[in-house]
């Protein structure tokens, strides 16, 4: 994904956001010399065939070919191109960036992880466009670097992140599951326009509490000093779950601000709403450690695993969004 960020970040940053804007590749029509230099057509075609080309069946097969390739081309551009995100052109799209950003994707994701991954950004695609994408993929890079930060010093204190932090299908869809609840119901138009932009803005929360919680941990691992239990403030290992530290605590708040800017730049949010998606992280993020402190790994709660946080945490994050967003930012800020 990071391979293209330069490519995705020309996107204006309306809320009806715009495909990305590539070249006209239609047989190569431009009127500029280049164009008309390496047209590739029968007319073309014919000097080699006399020449280079002992065969006129085999320049036939040569035009075929160059046309068929033509033809794919276009069709890919058309796709690509597409004034609203579709099915096939939110496959199309996320096959291309997969491709290209598969050297990253391995750093961060099992084989299993990558397919469940290509999953979630085709969702998020066919929902918001390129825009929607490219907060998914700053989310996916952020939470990847952070999993890596002084990973040997962690796996030798064993609060490390298991396969070196390459996260598997479970850790993928338990970190996305309120996002692609949220594209659903905009894809499918639940509940009109009126509910359009709430669920855009529970799209946005979901990512930065997630992103929140990942860094926080992460750096709280690495550097927190002091670790203290969500609930009693008593002073803990590192990696015990529901612990917070400073140190994490205040690298989890910058992670969130960083998130909610990009989809304030991208023009999925407002700022007002990216300072909602802000303090409504914070908020999900001191419930689930609350939660973790008090629940995880206790007798009755072995299902309570961190996946299953994971979900309960990121749709907190997106709830409280929502309701911050009707009953403060609707009522007091004109």
């Amino acid at each position: 994904m990071a391979t293209i960020s330069c490519t995705l970040l020309l996107l204006n940053s309306s809320r009806s956001v715009s495909p990305l804007r590539f070249p006209n590749f239609s047989g190569f029509s431009s009127s500029s010399p280049f164009a008309r230099s390496y047209r590739f057509g029968r007319r073309d075609l014919e000097p080699l065939s006399n020449g280079m080309l002992s065969s006129g069946s085999r320049a036939d097969g040569a035009t075929a070919a160059a046309a068929s390739m033509e033809g794919v081309m276009t069709e890919a551009m058309k796709l690509i191109q597409s004034a609203s995100p579709t099915w096939k052109s939110a496959v199309a799209n996320n096959l291309l960036i997969f491709v290209l950003g598969s050297p990253l994707l391995v750093t961060g994701l099992s084989a299993s992880g990558i397919a469940a991954a290509f999953l979630l950004g085709t969702l998020t695609w066919r929902a918001y466009g390129s825009a929607g994408f490219l907060l998914v993929a700053a989310y996916f890079v952020i939470g990847t670097a952070a999993t890596k930060v002084k990973m040997t010093q962690k796996e030798a204190q064993g609060v490390a992140e298991k396969r070196k932090g390459r996260r598997g299908p479970r850790s993928v869809i338990g970190s996305s599951a309120a996002g692609c609840v949220c594209a659903f119901l905009s894809i499918y138009q639940v509940g009109g326009a009126a509910f359009s932009q709430l669920f855009r803005l529970g799209f946005v929360s979901s990512f930065c509490t997630k992103v929140s919680d990942t860094v926080s941990s992460e750096i709280g691992k690495a550097y927190g000093k002091t670790t203290y239990l969500a609930t009693t403030f008593k002073i803990v290992p590192r990696g015990t779950e529901g612990a917070m530290s400073i140190e994490g605590t205040l690298a989890g708040l910058l992670a969130s601000f960083f998130l909610a800017s990009v989809g304030c730049f991208l023009g999925q949010i407002t700022p007002p709403e990216a300072a909602v998606c802000v303090l409504a992280s914070q908020i999900a993020n001191l419930g689930e450690s609350i939660i973790g402190a008090s629940f995880q790994d206790k007798e009755g709660f072995k299902w309570l695993n961190n996946d299953v946080v994971n979900v309960i945490n990121i749709s907190l994050g997106s709830i409280v969004a929502i309701l911050m967003q009707q009953f403060i930012l609707q009522n007091w800020v004109k």
